[in-house]
């Protein structure tokens, strides 16, 4: 098994060890699965349980998607869109301005359209009418002869768009994966789609919308032919919804992880124009090498998202369902320009943000609560992850305009940002989200005291060891156990993503054998000895590097990810370093 923990790690260095229970675990799956130790003891970390479970987590495959009916309230929503379909009722799809509510709605829109229904959508202007769904919007589906409205990635605390949606006769199905509100529990509805609502029993709580709408589609297309559903049809959706879970960051294990490594490999083989004009821009290239869940996270979701960022997310629909290949290549190129727009506004704010930082009423806060006029409201929840990355605090932007405050909160893995912001919703004209993102408005006089509240909210639920951004270490792993083999173990725990993290080792007590070679003044390379030599790179480490006096003959504690580098020259197995301290013996 793997080595036994000395007492002390570096500083900011986490390493759980297993409990006996999930060592007695990891066990067994090495005595049924033959399995190295490390990946036995990942594994079990990540919930596995059972040689079979380990069966389904290395080799994902589309038979094991999860039966949608079992999702409450499943049956009802197949019978009321089937109903429509038949007697040539036209549904409103009613989604949501990110990339996870526009691939939602283009996955629903495109398995209905499929069973030959009539399809219209909105999706919300951000600036202009804000999240959500809006009385308004279902009036003029009413007056146009709508009786069927399905949400997508919205609507589990919509109890006010419910209700006029009974009113005005319209049957609603709501499909969302935020959480519901605790007391007043879910909407008025015919149907409501959430796996974390009261009394369902669904096997996999941390679908994105997407996800949700996926389960909708996916029921509804097996109902009509199973065979051609889940040969042809289902893999073709999951690349939008590869994209969306991946965008979403919602934990990439049980159903999402069949979900993302299925939806990867078919980004592989493009066929829709849209998605194709997109990868173009993105200047990604899948028949050389194939995508990753990086190059879906910072290259197509940013350009996805700037769209209802900066402007109007219905062409993302358009996008992605257009058969105009000249058409296509315009609207991928304006998302392009929305991208450029949306960095510069980032950017000019970040500045201000930054400079603000240090000032003590943020230096000394344990949720940092950032407010200013006329900020764009676009980008207001990017640059709360940038502080959050900065800080390693919760932090919540807020932005001005005209007597209104629109705030946008992003949070650290000890803080459940959603529950301290009920501890005030009284302040809020509206608000949502979940543990580690949320989004909200109020009037503009209400924000100091917003800032108070949280502030205490904080004090009371985080603690010193909280805060920060230690590196998580997920094994420890002498450098002499690296081998190919292992490595070849290790790429089948991918795709890598949340609560599925790329594992970061540690090995101790390992001397630098050569002169450093830097690269560009920030980067350097190592060679490290541990009963075998590895070249290890370091990103970005050369002052620390610098700063430890770390040189030839230096004997120090690594955290490293496994590579491959695939030059033809010098390729092979080497390492990344997460981080780097001098042995005790050398301090």
């Amino acid at each position: 098994m793997i080595a036994a923990l000395v007492p002390v790690l570096p500083p900011r260095w986490t390493l759980a060890a297993p409990s006996p229970e999930d060592s007695a675990l990891a066990a067994a799956l090495i005595g049924e699965t033959q399995l190295p130790p490390v990946v036995a003891e990942l594994l079990v970390a990540r919930g596995v349980r059972t040689s079979e479970e380990a069966q389904r987590f290395l080799y994902p495959r589309v038979e094991d998607l999860l039966d949608p009916f079992s999702m409450r309230g499943m049956d009802r929503a197949v019978e009321r869109i089937q109903r429509a379909v038949a007697e040539r009722e036209p549904i409103l799809i009613y989604g949501d301005y990110d990339v996870d509510g526009t691939s939602a709605t283009v996955l629903l829109k495109t398995a209905i359209e499929r069973l030959g229904g009539t399809v219209r959508f909105h999706i919300p202007h951000r600036l202009r009418e804000g999240y959500g769904m809006q009385r308004e919007i279902l009036e003029i589906a009413a007056r146009e002869g709508v009786r069927l409205v399905v949400s997508v990635d919205t609507g589990i605390r919509a109890f006010a768009a419910a209700d006029a949606a009974a009113e005005l006769g319209l049957d609603l199905i709501v499909t969302d994966h935020h959480l519901p509100e605790p007391e007043l529990g879910t909407p008025r509805a015919l149907a409501v789609l959430n796996p974390n609502q009261p009394g369902c029993e669904y096997g996999c709580r941390h679908l994105c919308g997407a996800g949700v709408a996926f389960k909708l589609s996916q029921a509804l297309l097996e109902a009509w032919d199973r065979d051609r559903a889940r040969t042809k049809i289902l893999p073709s959706f999951l690349k939008m919804l590869a994209i969306a879970t991946i965008a979403d960051a919602v934990p990439l294990l049980g159903e999402n992880r069949i979900f993302v490594a299925l939806g990867l490999a078919e980004l592989r083989r493009p066929v829709g124009l849209g998605l194709r004009a997109l990868m173009r821009e993105a200047q990604i290239d899948p028949a050389r090498r194939p995508l990753n869940p990086v190059d879906v996270a910072f290259r197509l979701a940013p350009r996805i998202n700037a769209a209802g960022r900066m402007d109007i997310a219905s062409e993302v629909i358009e996008l992605f369902t257009t058969r105009d290949d000249a058409r296509a290549r315009e609207l991928a190129a304006k998302l392009e320009r929305l991208n450029q727009d949306r960095r510069a506004a980032e950017a000019a704010m970040l500045g201000e943000i930054a400079a603000r930082l240090d000032e003590p009423c943020f230096r000394d806060a344990r949720c940092i609560v950032m407010d200013g006029d006329g900020w764009h409201r676009g980008v207001i929840g990017i640059l709360a992850s940038r502080i959050v990355s900065q800080t390693g605090k919760p932090a919540v932007v807020v932005t001005r305009e005209n007597g209104e405050a629109y705030g946008s909160g992003r949070s650290i893995a000890a803080f459940n940002l959603l529950e301290a912001i009920e501890s005030c919703h009284e302040l809020f004209t509206r608000f949502g989200g979940h543990a580690h993102a949320v989004g909200f408005s109020l009037p503009s006089e209400r924000v100091p005291e917003l800032r108070q509240r949280l502030a205490a909210w904080a004090a009371a639920h985080l603690r010193d060891e909280d805060l920060g951004n230690p590196l998580g270490c997920h094994a420890e792993l002498p450098l002499d156990e690296v081998t190919p083999a292992l490595f070849d173990w290790l790429r089948r725990l991918e795709p890598f993503g949340m609560e599925n993290e790329e594992p970061v080792f540690v090995a101790r007590n390992v001397r630098v054998t050569a002169p450093l070679q830097f690269m560009k003044e920030k980067h350097v390379r190592l060679r490290v000895t541990q009963g075998q030599t590895f070249s290890a790179v370091g990103w970005n480490l050369a002052a620390r590097i610098r700063d430890l006096q770390i040189g030839p003959d230096s004997v120090v504690h690594l955290a490293y990810r496994v590579r491959h580098n695939d030059h033809p020259d010098f390729g092979g197995l080497e390492l990344e370093i997460a981080g780097i301290e001098p042995a005790p013996s050398c301090a």
